[in-house]
C-alpha cells in the first residue's frame, strides 16, 4: 500500500516538474535535523540524529545600527547541547538565528531588515558568526528570518528591499564562513508561486547556491478542520507535494530540501488552543473525549477529534515512516523536525525519523 501511494505521487511530481531528474543525485547519507530550543526540558539523543540546530540567538540592533547577537535563555543549556558532541563526534551543530526577540535586555530587538540593508552590517554579523562558530566548535549557521518584507515579529520591514538584501546577507555568510561551515535557513511554504519569479519574501533561485540545505517547513501548513502536514491533500491549502514541487520548479536540487516534520498537532492558529505536542497527545490518549491515530487514506497522516469531531492533525511513527520511504524515492536530502522537546519521554517521534533516515529501502 505504501510502495504504491509513494510510487503513484512520484509518478505526479515528476510530470510536473521540469526541467529535473528526480534520480540525478540521491545521497546515500541522509540529514536527520532536531531543532532544540533554549526552552526545552530535553536534550535531544545525539546518537538518533545526524544534525542540531540550536535555537535560537537574536540580533541586538540599537537606533538602526547592528550591534552584536546574543544566545536566547541561559548558555548553560547550549553548552549542554554541545556537549554532546563529546557522544557523537561526527554530530553537526548549528545555531539558529530567529527574527523574534526574547532577552529582557534587548529592549530594540532584532531587526534582520535594518541589519542586512547595510552591507557594513551585514560583514559585521557574518564575521561574528564566523568568529562565534570557532569559538563554540559550532558547525555552521541556520538563518530563521520570517519572513524578510514582513513584520511579523513586531520589527519594521521594508518589502521593498528585504528579498535582494537577504540574498546579499546570505552571499556575505558564505563568504565569511566559507565552505567549512554549514549554511542553511527555514523555508516557507506557502505563497511560493505568489509571484511569476516565485521571489516573495526570499529569492529562492538567487540564493539557493550559497546554501548547503533549506529546512522546509512542511508543517502549519493548515489547520482544523483540514491537514497541517500532509503529503498530499485535495482540501488542506497547501501540502507536502506542493512544496516540494514549488522549489524544484524554483531549481532548488532535490538533495537541498529537507522535509519538516512537526511533533505536535495543529488545532487552530488562533484562539485558547492552538497546538498540543506530541507528549501531551500521549497523556490524552486516556480521555474518552479524545480519538488519536485516526488515518485518513488520501493524506497519509493521522488526526485526532474530540467528542466526535475533528480536532486536529500530527505526525506519528506510521506516517513518518510514509514520509520517510518518500523522501528516499524523491532522493531529498533528508527531514527536520520542529521541535525536539515535544516528543514523549520515549523519545518514540525522534526514534520514527531516525528509522526513516536510516532504513535500506532497497531491501
Amino acid at each position: 500500500m505504501i510502495k504504491n501511494f509513494v510510487l503513484s505521487t512520484f509518478v505526479v511530481l515528476l510530470t510536473a516538474l521540469y526541467p529535473f531528474d528526480a534520480f540525478a543525485s540521491q545521497p546515500q547519507n541522509k540529514i536527520c535535523l532536531a531543532y532544540c530550543t533554549y526552552y526545552g526540558d530535553k536534550l535531544p539523543d545525539p546518537d538518533i540524529v545526524t544534525h542540531i540546530n540550536y535555537a535560537f540567538a537574536e540580533l541586538y540592533v540599537v537606533d538602526g545600527v547592528y550591534k552584536t547577537f546574543k544566545l536566547q535563555g541561559n548558555e548553560s543549556r547550549f553548552r549542554q547541547v554541545m556537549a554532546l558532541k563529546k557522544q557523537n563526534p561526527n554530530l553537526k551543530i548549528c545555531l539558529a538565528f530567529t527574527h523574534t526577540v526574547s532577552n529582557s535586555d534587548n529592549r530594540q530587538g532584532g531587526g534582520f531588515s535594518k541589519m542586512s540593508a547595510s552591507p557594513e552590517m551585514r560583514k559585521q554579523f557574518a564575521a561574528d558568526c564566523l568568529a562565534f562558530c570557532k569559538k563554540w566548535n559550532l558547525d555552521g549557521i541556520d538563518i530563521d528570518w520570517e519572513f524578510p518584507g514582513l513584520s511579523w515579529s513586531g520589527h519594521a520591514s521594508d518589502p521593498k528591499t528585504d528579498t535582494k538584501n537577504y540574498t546579499l546577507l546570505m552571499k556575505d555568510l558564505r563568504e565569511a564562513l566559507g565552505n567549512d561551515y554549514i549554511l542553511s535557513f527555514a523555508g516557507y511554504v506557502m505563497d511560493m508561486q505568489s509571484t511569476d519569479s516565485g521571489k516573495k519574501y526570499v529569492d529562492i533561485q538567487a540564493v539557493v547556491p550559497y546554501v548547503d540545505y533549506i529546512n522546509i517547513m512542511t508543517y502549519d501548513m493548515d489547520a482544523a478542520p483540514h491537514f497541517q502536514s500532509a503529503i498530499i491533500s485535495s482540501t488542506s491549502y497547501y501540502d507536502c507535494m506542493s512544496a516540494i514541487r514549488s522549489y524544484a520548479k524554483l531549481g532548488v536540487p532535490f538533495e537541498k530540501m529537507l522535509l519538516g516534520i512537526p511533533f505536535y498537532l495543529r488545532h487552530s492558529h488562533d484562539g485558547l488552543t492552538t497546538a498540543v505536542d506530541y507528549k501531551q497527545i500521549v497523556k490524552l490518549k486516556s480521555n474518552p473525549n479524545f480519538e488519536f491515530d485516526l488515518w485518513d487514506e488520501e493524506a497519509r497522516t493521522p488526526y485526532a477529534k474530540y467528542k466526535g469531531k475533528f480536532y486536529g492533525s500530527y505526525d506519528n511513527p506510521r506516517s513518518i515512516a510514509v514520509k520517510g520511504e518518500w523522501i528516499h524515492s524523491l532522493g531529498l536530502g533528508g527531514l527536520l523536525y520542529w521541535e525536539n522537546s515535544e516528543d514523549d519521554a520515549d523519545m518514540t517521534l525522534a526514534k520514527a525519523c531516525w528509522e526513516a533516515i536510516t532504513k535500506n529501502y532497497d531491501e
